[in-house]
């Protein structure tokens, strides 16, 4: 098995909004704003080689939506899937899997393109399978209207209609043994209903991709909650259990949303879980 870090595309998001009722003065201290209040933010996606397989965790937000939308979220920098894929020696064609830890806009963005003459829609990874879950998929097509300009209709409803669409199983707790893409699963229902986290084993290492369970290092302290969350107190618990698990068993934690930091380790300490170490990707999986 190999892992490569795709990087999707770089933006910018309200501050507040990533850290809830958090004073600005406590989180600014590990992401600091711009005139504006806008905080850095990656859509840094993971690409697992195993076998045949190619399977690309999420795939930002794509380039099909309007000028008017992209100025909403402050594009900066140069990165963007094929660019990425071809810095590994891949190709879009190549991916055999998508895999989609949940349904927003800028992580579900990327898996559908315009078709050529502009009048609709198709995947843009054609030789892909594209993963969610029935209660995700559902939360998502009939979004509540908390989460609604989230859950883009292009976005989603065309893996439906392409016949390229599958749902991973359930678990009867929060946690998939071996799901059918060979990796665990941890589910997690806080920020969006069966947000799914993948636990991935390689090189004697468990690699966590993070999505938006912890987006950023300044999301470490557990009532550091996003204003996004549809449900804060159970991101809450959701957070302490598997940040405990972290750091008893120093799970590797791939950050999808934090632009300066690639992947991190956890400890416990009196304050509770914190920081260990930072790494980057070449570190990690070269």
């Amino acid at each position: 098995m190999n892992l490569y870090p795709v990087n999707a595309g770089n933006f910018k998001l309200d501050g507040g909004a990533m850290f809830g009722v958090v004073p600005k003065s406590l989180w600014t201290r590990t992401n600091p704003a711009d005139a504006n209040n806008m905080i850095d933010i990656a859509a840094r996606c993971l690409l697992i080689e195993d076998g045949n397989r190619l399977i690309l965790i999420d795939t930002g937000m794509g380039n099909k939506q309007s000028d008017k939308f992209y100025g909403y979220y402050h594009p900066w920098g140069n990165d963007n899937i094929d660019d990425s894929l071809k810095s590994h020696g891949f190709h879009r064609d190549d991916i055999t899997d998508v895999f989609m830890t949940h349904l927003h806009f800028d992580h579900c963005g990327g898996s559908i393109q315009w078709n050529k003459d502009r009048t609709g829609y198709e995947p843009a990874f054609k030789n892909a399978v594209f993963w969610s879950n029935k209660n995700h998929w559902k939360w998502a097509t009939q979004p509540n209207r908390r989460e609604k300009a989230s859950f883009l209709k292009e976005n989603i409803l065309p893996m439906e209609e392409s016949g390229h669409l599958k749902f991973t199983s359930l678990p009867e707790n929060d946690m998939l043994k071996n799901s059918e893409l060979g990796f665990d699963i941890f589910f997690a229902n806080g920020h969006t209903e069966k947000q799914m986290i993948p636990m991935i084993q390689y090189n004697n290492k468990t690699i966590c991709f993070m999505a938006d369970l912890l987006p950023t290092v300044g999301h470490l302290p557990i009532p550091f909650v996003m204003g996004y969350d549809t449900r804060p107190l159970l991101t809450l618990d959701e957070k302490e259990k598997f940040l405990n698990l972290a750091a008893d068993n120093n799970y590797y934690l791939f950050l999808e949303h934090d632009a300066h930091n690639e992947i991190i380790t956890v400890k416990h300490t009196e304050k509770g879980v914190r920081l260990k170490d930072t790494y980057t990707t070449n570190a990690i999986f070269n």
